[in-house]
């Protein structure tokens, strides 16, 4: 597997590039194409290197601490001890003919005059584009992944969702959501869970804080796990005692518009036509100027992982690529309904990762 992923690489790069530098530093500065190549799910590799060649070779240099994490990998390896140890590794191993590829979107640039000057008269090129656009299409290892993380987070919000009651604060829902996760066997929480009620649910990316829920609340929760660095995201709404006729107008109305843009998608559509046919259901009901954020993204390694439905963004969908679709509806003051799902692209139609009912529930 991994073999074709460094050749799919290569395939979306310039022909004269004779090696690709992957260099996963401390946090925040780490790089998911480094483990996309090498295939690792467990290990920090801080500071680690992944270079790979255009046969589907690669080799991993890592710090005596990851060894045996690294040995997993079907790519050869070499720790090193000290920083002249690893100096001489990068030297060897980027002795190439043509130049060499780098991820300009993720190394710092300390790190990036770090290279230049152990790969000294080397050209360096960027090839943050190519590696976004191979990720994109996922292989059957990926999606096996993100389906289980697309369960573990549907099983989670379903255990949560049975212990919500009046009184409880944001953050006490987010805890015991990532909690029921973690129990189902997520590795972490995708992203920081957002956990909203009443109000703060027109607020599209609010996280959680100390309002307390009240009956005839909404309570919005967008949340993700992550399972073996693969990622999922999903967003439910539901209503802390009986719906109001307002409530249940937006409620509805997000529905129809996020079951609309899953039933347009199939291969060869285009995402600026997806979101529009989602956008034109809230737009006729009066609430297009509601509706403020595109209708979804990319999702894999990163919980943004390149690609999307929205009006900005000429992209053609291909088979096996995985998008979220989540229209909204956000009323300042009164509060928000978001529905979201993450879906993988088939040829003649989409496919749901992330069952969970979607009629609207009222706690």
């Amino acid at each position: 597997m991994t073999e074709r992923r460094i050749k799919r690489i290569f395939e979306n790069s310039p022909d004269d590039i004779g090696a690709i530098l992957l260099y996963n530093g401390s946090e925040p500065h780490q790089d998911v194409n480094f483990f996309y190549v090498t295939g690792l799910a467990k290990g920090l590799f801080e500071n680690s290197a992944a270079v790979i060649y255009p046969d589907g070779s690669g080799i991993i240099i890592t710090s005596k601490l990851e060894e045996e994490s690294a040995r997993k990998s079907r790519l050869d390896m070499e720790t090193f001890s000290t920083k002249r140890e690893f100096r001489d590794a990068m030297k060897k191993a980027l002795d190439v003919d043509g130049r060499i590829g780098i991820n300009f979107e993720d190394i710092p640039h300390t790190s990036y005059r770090k290279f230049k000057y152990i790969a000294k008269g080397r050209k360096f090129t960027d090839v943050s584009e190519p590696l976004e656009k191979t990720r994109m299409i996922k292989d059957r290892e990926e999606i096996e992944r993100i389906k289980k993380a697309g369960k573990i987070a549907a099983e989670g919000l379903k255990a949560m969702a049975g212990s919500l009651c009046e009184g409880m604060a944001e953050y006490e829902a987010a805890a015991i959501l990532i909690y029921e996760m973690m129990k189902r066997g997520a590795t972490g929480p995708a992203f920081e869970t957002i956990s909203s009620f009443g109000e703060n649910s027109a607020e599209p990316h609010y996280t959680s804080g100390g309002r307390k829920l009240r009956r005839g609340d909404f309570a919005l929760f967008d949340f993700g796990a992550r399972y073996d660095r693969y990622n999922s995201d999903i967003t439910r709404t539901f209503i802390m005692g009986k719906a109001d006729r307002k409530q249940r107008e937006i409620y509805e109305i997000v529905r129809e518009a996020q079951e609309a843009g899953i039933d347009a998608i199939r291969e060869g559509v285009s995402g600026p036509d997806v979101d529009a046919v989602a956008r034109e259901i809230i737009e006729k009901a009066g609430y297009g100027d509601m509706f403020i954020h595109s209708l979804g993204h990319g999702l894999g390694l990163k919980v943004h992982d390149g690609g999307g439905l929205s009006p900005r963004m000429k992209m053609e969908l291909k088979e096996n690529m995985v998008l979220t679709v989540e229209p909204g509806i956000y009323i300042p003051g009164f509060g928000g309904v978001r529905i979201e799902d993450d879906i993988l692209v088939r040829k003649n139609g989409a496919e749901i990762l992330t069952e969970f009912p979607k009629e609207m529930m009222e706690l």
